[in-house]
């Protein structure tokens, strides 16, 4: 009967086996278990070999078969000297750039300059008719003459005792009146004659020799003086600790392709509450007088410099789940081998591609560059030259 029983199993067994579907009969035929239960069985298939083949791997490494390594290029750390900008823009100003309006009424007679001559503070650029008061002044001053003679004549006999007091003091008076009026006229006389405010150049000329021109109502010409350029910047409001009198700036005038080396003149103490910024004055040297007033030019301070700092691109680094940066480093095993090592760093400020990394890292150490992001930690690596 045990016989029996036996060869009935082994009969059903190797039917079952033989009787075995096919993928494409499983799909075909649609049975959502039978599916799933053949997916199972062919990843674990899979996995099972998988792992036979890291052990062939293996195994052949230590029978002395050749190691295929990841191929990186280093970069050696070097301490050197970095500076951190900020960029802003602005354009030029001057303080002497102004219009010259007349002080008197009156015909302009003569016009003694033109456009683009250079002028000295004080010279005499054009003459208005002053309507007789010279002629007045000088009347004037012959009466003032003649009542300082009257006053110091009659000062002479009243320290003598001769005369009145009452004709002494008449006068002194007089005489004093006489000088204060002579003093008012040459004033009002000068206003006729227009004198440059200051060193620079006649930019235009706005009115016409015979014209008549009063003052506030006819411009005359307008000044400029190169000399004394300056750019107003808004600085935000976080750079108030680093940017101070001073510092270097490096100021870029695109149009005429010039890069001018100056210093912060001024800084306001004043936040601006509209956009959180505080204004910086930048000299700006102009002694071939190419610059002019509101041309545009993009500035860069310098808030911060460090002379032995360490720098590596900023693209090496990684960063981890935590947001920690880190970079690998490659410490050599021969000549052209070696293993990267993870290191975890603090980065700084930012210049162009590079970086300034404040710890983790220090000269002489030799960063993985181009491969970082495929080696992993203490993994072997084949350093190309």
């Amino acid at each position: 009967m045990k016989n029996s029983l036996s060869i009935i199993a082994l009969v059903f067994l190797v039917a079952c086996g033989g009787n075995e579907k096919s993928v494409e009969e499983l799909i075909e035929a649609g049975d959502l278990e039978a599916l799933k239960a053949k997916q199972s069985e062919l990843t674990a298939e899979i996995k099972e070999d998988q792992a036979k083949i890291a052990l062939l791997n293996e195994a052949l490494q230590e029978k002395g078969e050749t190691k295929k390594l990841p191929l990186v290029s280093v970069y050696k750390i070097e301490n050197q000297e970095f500076k951190h900008f900020v960029e802003l823009q602005g354009s030029v100003e001057t303080d002497q750039n102004i219009v010259v309006y007349p002080e008197f009424s009156g015909t302009l007679l003569n016009f003694k300059v033109s456009m683009g001559d250079q002028v000295s503070k004080g010279q005499v650029i054009a003459v208005i008719d002053d309507g007789g008061m010279n002629q007045q002044l000088s009347q004037m001053q012959e009466r003032a003459k003649l009542s300082k003679i009257t006053y110091e004549k009659r000062k002479r006999l009243w320290n003598q005792k001769i005369g009145s007091e009452i004709d002494y003091l008449a006068s002194e008076t007089q005489y004093l009146a006489d000088q204060e009026a002579v003093k008012q006229m040459q004033a009002q006389v000068a206003k006729a004659i227009v004198r440059a405010p200051f060193n620079g150049i006649i930019d235009e000329t706005l009115a016409d020799e015979g014209q008549l021109v009063s003052p506030g109502a006819t411009p005359l010409f307008r000044i400029v003086n190169l000399s004394n350029m300056f750019i107003k910047a808004d600085v935000p409001e976080k750079y108030l600790a680093s940017i101070n009198k001073g510092k270097l700036v490096m100021v870029n005038v695109p149009v005429l392709d010039t890069v001018i080396n100056t210093k912060i003149k001024k800084v306001s103490n004043y936040i601006n509450p509209a956009n959180r910024t505080f204004r910086v004055e930048i000299d700006v040297p102009n002694k071939d007088g190419k610059i002019k007033p509101n041309l545009t030019a993009k500035l860069m301070i310098n808030d911060y410099q460090n002379s032995n700092s360490v720098l590596i691109p900023q693209g090496v680094i990684s960063e981890d789940s935590n947001g920690e940066q880190y970079v690998y480093i490659a410490e050599m095993k021969s000549e052209n081998t070696a293993t990267a090592t993870k290191v975890f760093i603090k980065t700084g400020l930012k210049q162009g591609d590079n970086i300034e990394v404040l710890s983790g890292l220090a000269a002489e150490d030799a960063i993985i560059k181009d491969g970082a992001r495929t080696v992993k930690d203490n993994q072997d690596v084949e350093i190309i030259k």
